[in-house]
């Protein structure tokens, strides 16, 4: 009886996590849509709904009968983002080094073979109608994913990420490519990405590392193609995107120093302590 019982209750979680995943892409659903959607039954689908109602993970409009996700998840991703030791490190500093240049900046870590967004800050040359935090992205095809990559070997690469899909005619598609720029990063202290993941966008990343050196999270500015600039700008935006990641870094714990050769084509040396 007893095993029954547990296999009824994961089976009613499992249930409860797919209706929640039927809202992945922030649509107003009605209660058919979130059965299909969840490969389930219609009227096991509005029991569902009914008790995640209950308790404020979902929400019904009351003149559409339509649904969608509710103010009880927001206060459970919240207490999920600030235990995350990243995201207090970070939060101060992603926010100011956003503000100061008008530019996008995220904090990632990896999670299950992608880039994992912890947080994302918009300045006014960025402005974003919607979060990223807690989407996913792909390793090879962004900065960030370059960045976490440092310290995997080859053969672990290609084990984590047996195909590298291609998103735009710039996306790296060989994995020669792939271990040549994650190389770069480990050389140079920071990565790039121009239209790699999607056309018109760019972002100059660099590693976050813990008190035993690890990297243990990416940060990146990111922004349009004009706003970033970086035939003109990727020295300044290295050695800023290095310096933020190195305050998070030095929050997390991190000492040990390292000198980049340079942060761009006309850059100087400088000496941090958040890189390899």
């Amino acid at each position: 009886m007893a095993a029954e019982q547990g296999t009824s209750t994961n089976q009613s979680v499992e249930r409860a996590a797919a209706v929640l995943a039927a809202f992945h892409d922030g649509q107003p659903l009605r209660v058919a849509d979130v059965a299909t959607r969840a490969a389930l039954g219609q009227s096991t689908t509005s029991r569902m709904l009914a008790t995640l109602e209950a308790l404020e993970y979902v929400e019904r409009d009351a003149t559409t009968g339509l649904y969608r996700l509710g103010t009880g998840l927001i206060t459970l991703a919240g207490s999920a983002l600030n235990q995350h030791p990243v995201y207090r490190a970070s939060r101060r500093h992603a926010q100011e080094a956003a503000a100061l240049l008008g530019l996008g900046v995220n904090v990632s870590v990896l999670h299950r073979g992608t880039v994992f967004y912890l947080a994302n800050y918009e300045g006014a040359l960025a402005p974003k109608s919607m979060t990223l935090a807690g989407q996913r992205n792909a390793l090879h095809a962004t900065g960030m994913g370059k960045c976490l990559l440092v310290g995997s070997t080859p053969e672990e690469r290609r084990a984590m990420l047996p195909e590298l899909p291609r998103f735009t005619g710039r996306t790296v598609g060989a994995h020669e490519e792939l271990d040549a720029q994650v190389a770069l990063v480990l050389e140079r202290g920071y990565a790039t990405e121009v239209e790699e993941l999607a056309l018109g966008r760019a972002c100059v990343a660099a590693p976050i590392r813990d008190a035993a050196g690890e990297v243990v999270a990416a940060l990146s500015i990111s922004g349009s193609l004009s706003a970033i600039d970086l035939d003109r700008r990727e020295g300044e935006l290295a050695g800023r995107v290095i310096e933020t990641a190195d305050e998070v870094s030095t929050a997390l714990g991190y000492t040990g120093p390292a000198v980049y050769p340079h942060h761009g084509p006309s850059a100087a040396p400088r000496t941090l302590g958040g890189g390899a």
